[in-house]
């Protein structure tokens, strides 16, 4: 192997990623600059600057970008990020909502409409529950701050309506008044968590109706994935599988706490019930990782993109990894 790398890496701080980030585990011939942070920051910066040479990155994003051909980053089928989304979903409780069908033609609030926890709504509520998600007005936003805007910029075709809200709105605002019918987002809006407007989930008992989905699918929302810049993928093509790697043995030491009870590694007194729970429903490696374990579920953020209009093009689930790691296995 060559003299050692220096690189930066740009991820959240989870169980999965914190090995890496307190140096427990390293990438084999690179000394690593980590940078963590917020995914919003880090996919910003990533996109619009390539600020960092490894990050984690927005699977939506990465699709969109590499479909129309202009992405920067090659992805390594490392997904540290991963959530259902039945939870996500926030309705006006005087809107006669009552299913997912009921979301027809009502106006829809989306932090970005590329964020994959919206790209995977919107797929849910179109091939699971049949909803005609080209019927919703869907308007874009920041949740409690004004402004915010999409990541990287967008090209839809004119048959969808996603508009940005007012610079001066905000989506929690907007549903708080009951402008807009509900909103789609990775955190909960303060008017829900104050209970100070007429607003609860779509799904009050959103575990039962993820776990259902999760045995319908066999799909536990992939989010993020991590990403290389493309030109060092090319100048060390053994890179991406050292990436892998090292990220591998980060999550087999997180999901090694989880069965430790002598002393509880994480502050949750029922934890281990919850493992052997979370084992009986999903299987005994809930957090997979390698391409093709995951072909089939990225296959179909792919089908949701391009119904989305986000991909003007269907690509292959190949194309968003380094080919070097297609094969690869923790």
């Amino acid at each position: 192997m060559p003299e050692t790398l220096r690189l930066t890496l740009a991820c959240t701080s989870s169980d999965r990623t914190r090995p890496i980030i307190d140096g427990r585990v390293e990438v084999a011939g690179v000394s690593l600059t980590v940078l963590p942070g917020e995914p919003e920051d880090i996919f910003r910066r990533a996109l619009r600057d390539r600020a960092f040479d490894v990050t984690e990155l927005s699977m939506g994003s990465h699709i969109v970008t590499t479909a129309r051909g202009d992405a920067p980053y090659i992805g390594i089928p490392v997904f540290p990020s991963r959530s259902f989304r039945h939870a996500a979903i926030y309705v006006r409780t005087d809107r006669g909502i009552r299913t997912a069908a009921d979301l027809a033609g009502k106006r829809i609030g989306l932090p970005e409409y590329q964020q994959t926890a919206a790209l995977w709504v919107r797929g849910i509520l179109r091939e699971h529950y049949g909803v005609d998600t080209t019927g919703i007005a869907w308007r874009t936003g920041g949740m409690e701050e004004k402004g915010g805007s999409e990541r990287v910029a967008l090209a839809l075709p004119p048959e969808m309506d996603v508009a940005p809200i007012g610079p001066e709105e905000t989506l929690n605002g907007l549903l708080a008044t009951g402008e807009i019918d509900a909103v789609v987002g990775p955190r909960p809006p303060s008017c829900f968590v104050a209970r100070s407007a007429p607003v609860d989930r779509l799904y009050p008992d959103y575990r039962a109706e993820e776990e259902a989905y999760f045995r319908a699918t066999g799909f536990f929302p992939i989010m993020h994935c991590v990403a290389l810049r493309k030109e060092l993928a090319a100048a060390h093509p053994w890179l991406p599988l050292e990436i892998f790697r090292a990220f591998a043995r980060a999550r087999a030491l997180a999901v090694a706490d989880l069965s430790m009870v002598n002393v509880l590694r994480a502050s949750l007194p029922w934890i281990a019930a919850e493992a052997e729970a979370q084992t009986r429903i999903m299987g005994g490696d809930p957090w997979p990782y390698g391409f093709r374990r995951n072909r089939d579920e990225v296959a179909a953020m792919i089908r949701f993109a391009v119904a989305d209009g986000l991909a003007a093009r269907a690509i292959a689930p190949e194309d968003l990894f380094h080919k070097s790691v297609l094969d690869a296995v923790p």
